[in-house]
C-alpha cells in the first residue's frame, strides 16, 4: 500500500518537479543546492543522505515546498508514514493551492495511521477543484465513502478477541493461508521456510532463498499436535500454498506457480490421500487453468464446486473470484465470475466457502472498508444468487491486510494470519465469530461403510437431499479403501441421506433440523449395507404420513424416488412393502393403518410405472417392533415403512 502511493504521487509531482526545478518556491541558493544534492542522493536510494540534505535545505528556507514535498517520499521509501503526513501538512499550512494532487496521497498515508477525521476533511478539500479528472474524483469519491465507513466502524466495533494457535503451530517462521476438516480434527497451514543449503547451491543465485510448504497437525485431547512438514511428494522444491481442504480431509486443492505443466505462472493443482500418503499434485487443466493467473482455491462442501481467483479476461476488476463445477466424468465447466455483489473494479483475495455451502468469505480491496484488504461475508440466495457481499467490521478488519479467513462447519469461530504479535511475524489465530457474522451452522455424520456380511470396506454414494425443496444438498463417497466417509449436515431444515452401492440395497436416514439453528451433535454411525439377496429388508426412514393417516407426505417424495430408482436399476427383484406401527391405539386399528399406510407406497410405486407383479404389501400393525414403546425415540423407531426382498 505504501508503494502504491508513492507510484501515484510520482507520476503526478515528477513532472512538476522537473519544471520546478527552473522555477523553486525559494529564491535561497543554500536551500536549492542542499535541496538538489538530496535528489541525487534519493535517487541512488542512499536515504540517509538525502534525508539529511533536505533538512538542511528546510532549514535554510522552511517555506520551501518542494523540499517538503521530495522529503514526504523519501519518508515513505523508508517506511515512515508519520513524518511523510507532517511533511505533507506542512506544505498545505505553507500554500494550501500549491499542488492540489498532494491531497489525495495524503489521505492514503492518514488512513493506513487511522487518522479518518483528518482524511476526511482532506478529502472533501480534494473534491472541490474542479479540475480533477473523471477517474481522479471517483476514486475520491470512493476513498471518502471508505473513510466513513472506518469513523463509524471505529466508534461500533465488532466483538474480537484473538488468540494465538501456540508454538504447535506457529514458530518463528510465517505461517498463513488454515485450512480446516469439518470434524476439526485436521489443520493444514503454510509456513514459508528458509530452503536448505544443498538447494541453494543447485538453484540460480538469483532465486529466492525461502519456499512455501504445507505443514499437518492433528488435534489430540482437545490440543494441536506439533505440526509438521508434509513431506514429497506434496511439497516440493518450489512453492506450494493457499490450499482448501475438503470437508472429510482426502482431498486438497492448492497453488502452485511456475511448474513445468503449468498453464500460466500460477495454476490450481489438486492431490489425494491414498494408504501411502498424498499423491503427488496434478494441474487439473482447462479450462479451470489458463495462461492467466489462477490461484486460491477454496472447494465446496460436496466437492462439486471450486472457487478460485483469476486475472482472466471477462471479470469485473483486476483479480475477481471465479468458480466451476464439477462434471460427473471428472471434467470442470467454463468458469463463470461470481458477479458484482461479490467482485468489484479492484482486487478480490482468498475466497472460502463454508460447510454450509452458501456463505462465502473473501477478502477485497476494492469495496468500502477499512482501506486496504478488508474481510468480508456473502449469502446465496435458494435460486443461486448472491447478496451484496457485508464488511465484517473493526476490529477484525483494520488498516492493513485482511486476508485468508476461515470458518469452522460449527460457524462460531474463525481462523486467521496475522502479524500483529511484535517480533513474531505471520502467525495463525482463531477467535469467536460475533452472531450477526456467522453462517449456517454444519453438522456432520462420520464413520465407516462395509458390507454387511463380509465386512469388507466400501466405496459408495452418499446424497444429502433437502426434504423439502427435494434439492441435493451435498453428495461425496467414501474411501474406497477404508470405507471412511464425512458427509456435511447444515441446521434449520430437515434432510434425507441415502447411501448407495451396487449390488446392495440403498441405506436411507433422516435429520430432522427444522428450527434448529445451532450446531448439533456429530452423528458417528458406522454404515453396513446389505448385498441384495432374498429375505434382506431395508427400512425406508424418509416415508412419512399425514398424522393417523395413510396419505403419504409431500417429504415422502425423495425417498420413494430413490426406491424407484432402485427397482428400475434391479428390474428383477420381487420386494414385499410393509406397514409397522407403535402400540399407541388398539391392536386392530393398528393393523388396518398399517396396512393401508404400505398399500399406499405400493399405489404409489404402481402409478409410477412399477409392474403390479414385483410388488405386495403387508400390514404388521404393532406386531414388529424394533425397539421399546416405553420411550418417544422406540415409538418413533417402531412406526415404519420397510422393503423385503421376497424374490430375485
Amino acid at each position: 500500500m505504501i508503494k502504491s502511493t508513492i507510484y501515484i504521487l510520482l507520476l503526478s509531482i515528477l513532472p512538476f518537479l522537473s519544471i520546478a526545478q527552473f522555477n523553486y518556491s525559494t529564491s535561497n541558493k543554500k536551500a536549492i543546492k542542499a535541496y538538489e544534492e538530496a535528489l541525487n542522493s534519493f535517487n541512488r536510494m542512499d536515504y540517509n543522505l538525502a534525508t539529511e540534505n533536505m533538512l538542511k535545505a528546510i532549514k535554510a528556507d522552511e517555506n520551501f515546498i518542494e523540499a517538503h514535498i521530495v522529503l514526504a517520499e523519501i519518508y515513505i521509501d523508508q517506511g515512515d508514514r508519520k513524518s511523510a503526513i507532517q511533511s505533507y501538512k506542512n506544505v498545505i499550512e505553507i500554500d494550501p493551492e500549491f499542488f492540489p494532487e498532494l491531497y489525495f496521497p495524503l489521505t492514503q498515508l492518514e488512513m493506513m495511521e487511522s487518522e479518518f477525521e483528518s482524511a476526511k476533511l482532506h478529502l472533501e478539500k480534494y473534491l472541490s477543484y474542479n479540475s480533477l479528472k473523471p477517474i481522479s474524483r471517483s476514486q475520491a469519491n470512493k476513498k471518502l465513502e471508505s473513510c466513513e465507513f472506518a469513523i463509524n466502524a471505529t466508534k461500533n466495533p465488532v466483538p474480537f478477541d484473538p488468540e494465538n494457535l501456540g508454538d504447535s503451530i506457529n514458530t518463528e517462521f510465517d505461517e498463513y493461508w488454515p485450512s480446516l476438516t469439518a470434524d476439526e480434527q485436521t489443520l493444514i497451514i503454510t509456513r514459508l521456510i528458509p530452503k536448505k543449503n544443498e538447494i541453494l547451491l543447485k538453484q540460480d543465485p538469483r532465486q529466492s532463498k525461502v519456499q512455501e510448504d504445507f505443514y499437518f497437525s492433528f488435534k489430540e485431547n482437545g490440543f494441536w499436535k506439533m505440526a509438521s512438514n508434509a513431506g514429497e511428494p506434496l511439497n516440493t522444491l518450489g512453492n506450494e500454498g493457499a490450499q482448501t481442504i475438503y470437508v472429510d480431509g482426502k482431498i486438497m486443492y492448492y497453488t502452485a506457480c511456475s511448474r513445468s505443466d503449468g498453464k500460466g505462472r500460477c495454476d490450481i493443482y489438486v492431490s489425494r490421500k491414498t494408504n501411502e500418503g498424498w499423491s503427488e499434485g496434478a494441474n487439473i487443466g482447462s479450462p479451470v487453468n489458463t495462461s492467466a493467473w489462477e490461484a486460491q482455491p477454496s472447494i465446496s462442501p460436496d466437492g462439486r464446486t471450486l472457487y478460485f481467483i483469476s486475472n482472466r479476461a471477462g471479470g469485473i476488476g483486476q483479480k475477481d473470484i471465479w468458480y466451476s463445477n464439477l462434471h460427473d466424468d471428472g471434467t470442470w465447466t467454463e468458469p463463470e465470475c461470481l458477479g458484482e455483489n461479490i467482485n468489484s473494479s479492484g482486487q478480490e483475495q482468498s475466497p472460502f466457502i463454508h460447510p454450509d455451502n452458501r456463505t462465502l468469505y473473501f477478502a477485497s480491496d476494492g469495496r468500502i472498508g477499512m482501506g486496504s484488504f478488508d474481510l468480508f461475508k456473502a449469502t446465496k440466495n435458494d435460486d443461486g444468487t448472491w447478496e451484496k457481499a457485508i464488511n465484517l467490521g473493526y476490529p477484525i478488519n483494520t488498516t492493513f491486510d485482511e486476508i485468508g479467513l476461515i470458518v469452522n462447519a460449527k460457524g462460531d469461530k474463525a481462523l486467521f494470519s496475522s502479524d500483529r504479535l511484535a517480533g513474531k511475524g505471520k502467525d495463525i489465530f482463531q477467535f469467536e465469530l460475533y452472531k450477526e457474522a456467522r453462517p449456517q451452522s454444519v453438522s456432520y455424520i462420520k464413520g465407516i461403510v462395509s458390507d454387511n456380511e463380509s465386512k469388507k470396506k466400501l466405496k459408495a454414494h452418499f446424497e444429502l437431499i433437502n426434504l423439502e425443496s427435494k434439492e441435493v444438498i451435498m453428495k461425496a463417497e467414501s474411501d474406497q479403501n477404508t470405507g471412511e466417509f464425512l458427509v456435511c449436515i447444515p441446521t434449520d431444515n430437515d434432510y434425507a441421506l441415502n447411501v448407495s452401492k451396487e449390488g446392495y440395497l440403498f441405506y436411507s436416514d433422516n435429520f430432522s433440523l427444522k428450527g434448529v439453528y445451532e450446531i448439533t451433535d456429530p452423528h458417528l454411525k458406522d454404515i453396513a449395507l446389505n448385498p441384495i439377496k432374498i429375505g434382506e429388508k431395508l427400512i425406508l426412514r424418509n416415508v412419512f404420513y399425514e398424522t393417523d393417516s395413510y396419505i403419504l407426505s409431500d417429504k415422502s417424495i425423495v425417498e420413494l424416488t430413490k426406491l424407484l430408482e432402485f427397482l428400475e436399476k434391479n428390474p428383477h427383484l420381487k420386494i414385499e412393502i410393509s406397514g409397522h406401527t407403535d402400540n399407541v391405539g388398539t391392536p386392530d386399528y393398528n393393523l388396518k393403518l398399517s396396512n393401508n399406510r404400505a398399500k399406499s407406497v405400493y399405489t404409489y410405486l404402481i402409478n409410477s410405472g412399477i409392474a403390479q407383479n414385483r410388488l405386495e404389501y403387508i400390514g404388521y400393525g404393532e406386531m414388529q417392533p424394533i425397539n421399546s414403546n416405553s420411550t418417544i425415540e422406540g415409538k418413533a423407531d417402531n412406526r415404519r415403512t420397510e422393503i423385503k426382498i421376497i424374490s430375485n
